[in-house]
């Protein structure tokens, strides 16, 4: 685990000292995902005491299409797969839910674990007769994805984690996390902060957004504010309580199925380092690939090449990155 200097050092590396975008970043934030019909796309389902809001370009009664199950972070959204999911529609039933407390979704309960979550996503998979599906989660939906393959291991076909959290985050102090989560969701000031005024300047885009993505200037206006709809939901000081007290690190080995780790080299929220600890601790049936120049949201900020990657794992090829630009394997 870094020392606090370290950690602090590669934060201003990270996040002031950038060299500028490459005129690949972001090249898949164009009019093409504005042209789908995601209302027609979105469907709710009551699961338990969660009322869970999703996308799903397919059915139940289509059983031909293999499934793409997207997992977003915390106060993410579905949205965060925007780039993603019109890439392999016509291929596969892609299916993108709100994580229960977020987005468009609710949960009528405040004891919700890592654990939780995934039962909740067990259970609306059965529901939608999402039988077995390929598991894509980001930072905190890769915490919930990982577990889900390890409780219930009959529903994960095969695994990705991109900038997943879960490990390092063992080693955080939970005290000023939950106090920054009870200011946030008590203090109502998510509702007096402008983004919509914030996202349309470059400049105050990238404050608001420098956290999850390297060069936020960079975003579409359309797409900025689409990201920043799940700020600031109730669920999340009860998500942090979560991702705080739960523990899977000596379990992980029990993954068996094809594993992808996906990580930004830049990433400001969850160590680029823990990209190889998750790769040593699943074992040999995982392999990380580590995004040049890309902050916490791959998807987003590289989506030309998550997709490429995605798709060349999903057909086994035994290295996907090879035609891949801009990757490197992690550092030892």
């Amino acid at each position: 685990m870094a020392r606090p200097a370290a950690r602090i050092k590669a934060s201003i590396r990270n996040g002031v000292l950038r060299s500028g975008p490459d005129p690949d970043y972001a090249d898949g934030d164009d009019a093409s995902w504005l042209e789908v019909d995601w209302p027609a796309l979105t469907r709710t389902e009551q699961v338990g005491d969660a009322t869970i809001n999703f996308i799903d370009t397919g059915t139940a009664d289509d059983p031909g299409k293999p499934v793409l199950l997207f997992l977003h972070g915390l106060s993410g959204l579905w949205q965060n797969w925007l780039l993603t999911i019109p890439a392999f529609m016509d291929e596969y039933r892609c299916v993108a839910p709100d994580v229960p407390g977020f987005g468009a979704s609710t949960l009528d309960r405040e004891d919700i674990t890592i654990r939780g979550y995934a039962e909740i996503i067990d259970a609306f998979c059965q529901r939608i007769g999402v039988r077995r599906a390929v598991v894509v989660g980001n930072s905190m939906g890769g915490f919930i994805a990982a577990e889900l393959a390890l409780s219930f291991p009959t529903r994960v076909e095969k695994l990705v984690l991109v900038s997943a959290a879960g490990l390092s985050i063992e080693y955080v102090r939970p005290e000023p996390l939950l106090a920054f989560g009870y200011f946030v969701t008590k203090s109502r000031v998510q509702s007096l902060i402008p983004y919509g005024r914030a996202i349309a300047r470059p400049g105050l885009r990238r404050l608001a957004l420098q956290m999850f993505v390297r060069y936020p200037e960079k975003l579409s206006l359309p797409l900025a504010w689409e990201l920043v709809q799940g700020t600031g939901r109730a669920a999340l000081l009860h998500a942090l309580k979560a991702l705080t007290s739960y523990s899977f690190r000596d379990r992980l080995t029990e993954i068996e199925i094809p594993v992808l780790i996906v990580w930004g080299e830049n990433d400001l929220l969850v160590p680029v380092g823990d990209a190889a600890r998750f790769e040593r601790l699943i074992g040999a049936n995982a392999r990380s690939v580590i995004f040049e120049d890309t902050g916490h949201g791959p998807m987003i900020e590289r989506p030309t090449r998550f997709s490429e990657l995605l798709r060349g794992f999903l057909a086994e090829e035994a290295r996907p990155e090879d035609a891949v630009p801009g990757t490197h394997a992690p550092a030892e």
